[in-house]
Parts: C-alpha cells; sequence; structure tokens
C-alpha cells in the first residue's frame, strides 16, 4: 500500500508542477462561474421551473465540452510522457507491479479530477443559500461526477500507453470517448424497445440527470465502476506488453 500510496502522490503533485494544470483549472473555473451565473439569472425569472438547479449545473452542454476535451489532457501524460523519457522502463523495473503503477496512476489523475470539482461546492452552498435544496441530490450528483471522471480518465489512461506522444494519446481518448458518448444518445434512434433500453443503459446524459436529481441507479454505478475495471485491466495487459519487448 505505500508504493500504492507513493505513486499516487507523487503523479497528484506532478500536475501542479506544469502550467497546464493551472490553465486546466482556470479555465474550468471561469466556464462554470459563467454557467453558475447565468443559472442564477434563470432561477430568479419568476417563469423559472423549482428544484432544477443542479440538474442544470450537472448536464448542460458545457458540462459535457469539458469532460469529453479536458479529461484526455489531464490523462495523456501519465504514460506517453514517462515512454517517451525512458523512466517509464526504470518505474517497471523497481519491485512494484504493473497493476500498482496503473492504480496508482489512475488514483493520481483522478485525485486533480476531484480537485477541480471542489470550487463548485461554492455554486452549492450560494444556491442553497438562495433557494432550499435538498443535499441528497447533491451528493448524487457529485458522485456521479467520480463516477463519470473515473471511467473517462481510464479510457484516457489506456489510450495514454499506445504511443509515446502526448497529442496523439489525447486524440485517440477524445476518440473513444466520443464514441462511448455518441452510442447512448442513438436510444432515440430505436424503436425496438429492447436495443431503446439497451442504449439506454449506455447514455451517459440520461445518467447525469437521474443521478442530478437525486436517482441512484445501482446498474449505472456498476456500469460506471466495471467500465473503468475494464479499462485499468487492459491498461496493464497493454503497460505489461511493452515491458516483455526487447
Amino acid at each position: 500500500m505505500k508504493k500504492l500510496w507513493a505513486i499516487v502522490g507523487r503523479e497528484w503533485r506532478a500536475y501542479f508542477l506544469s502550467p497546464l494544470a493551472y490553465v486546466i483549472l482556470a479555465a474550468f473555473l471561469l466556464m462554470n462561474g459563467f454557467i453558475f451565473a447565468v443559472i442564477v439569472n434563470f432561477l430568479n425569472s419568476p417563469q423559472a421551473p423549482k428544484g432544477q438547479a443542479l440538474v442544470l449545473l450537472f448536464t448542460n452542454t458545457y458540462f459535457w465540452i469539458f469532460n469529453l476535451f479536458v479529461v484526455p489532457i489531464i490523462a495523456m501524460r501519465l504514460f506517453a510522457e514517462e515512454r517517451k523519457s525512458g523512466t517509464l522502463e526504470i518505474l517497471l523495473t523497481s519491485p512494484v507491479s504493473e497493476g500498482t503503477v496503473v492504480f496508482g496512476k489512475f488514483l493520481g489523475a483522478l485525485g486533480f479530477f476531484l480537485t477541480l470539482w471542489l470550487p463548485t461546492l461554492v455554486y452549492v452552498a450560494i444556491l442553497r443559500w438562495q433557494t432550499p435544496i435538498d443535499l441528497g441530490p447533491v451528493a448524487s450528483a457529485y458522485l456521479a461526477v467520480a463516477l463519470l471522471g473515473g471511467y473517462f480518465l481510464s479510457v484516457g489512461i489506456f489510450a495514454s500507453t499506445l504511443t509515446k506522444n502526448q497529442i496523439v494519446a489525447a486524440i485517440f481518448a477524445f476518440a473513444l470517448l466520443i464514441v462511448i458518448f455518441s452510442g447512448g444518445l442513438l436510444q432515440s434512434a430505436v424503436n425496438d424497445p429492447k436495443l431503446r433500453d439497451l442504449f439506454g443503459y449506455f447514455n451517459l446524459w440520461e445518467h447525469m440527470e437521474d443521478f442530478a436529481r437525486g436517482v441512484v441507479d445501482t446498474r449505472r454505478v456498476v456500469y460506471y465502476l466495471s467500465a473503468t475495471a475494464f479499462f485499468l485491466l487492459v491498461t496493464s495487459v497493454s503497460v505489461s506488453a511493452k515491458k516483455e519487448k526487447p
């Protein structure tokens, strides 16, 4: 466990040693601040529906733009940078398993991702000061953010093992995430009820709407956790294959 947490701490601190982390943080807070201001203005309207603040905060288009574009940037350096610099071989020859390395890097990246979201709790406090808010949906919405972030990061980490070029890794991760995200949106284009239910199981936008309303479906939690575990597993296999190459 000490080796795992050493890798987690190393990766989390590495983000803040790069100017890119502060660019991402500033852009994220500016974007969310703007969205929050728009939501507050909307809720001040007499025609505004009640109880929609969190749904709007977590399901707007910019929320998905951020995750689809920025998460690959967060994950792109994790293995690509170390492969390019040659430090990955040193790390893998140390007395630590490939799985520990992958999971440690994943937790470090997830920690940075959640750090980006930490200041948004201020928005929730302001909304609660303005209007009554049930904390149950707040908790389920942030649970969904953590699950979604872990899922997307696992895809990005896998892409990072396939190349030494960080930009190529980010592009490949983005392409994979677009396929994953778009697959669930096909639900509305299918007439067969069984196929519609199948596509609905992968509809990430619908998932976030339900979580933001306080509806925690265990099937969706299992989906996120199992998909994350799958990509971390194939990442470990990919890293192991690179290690075995002469």
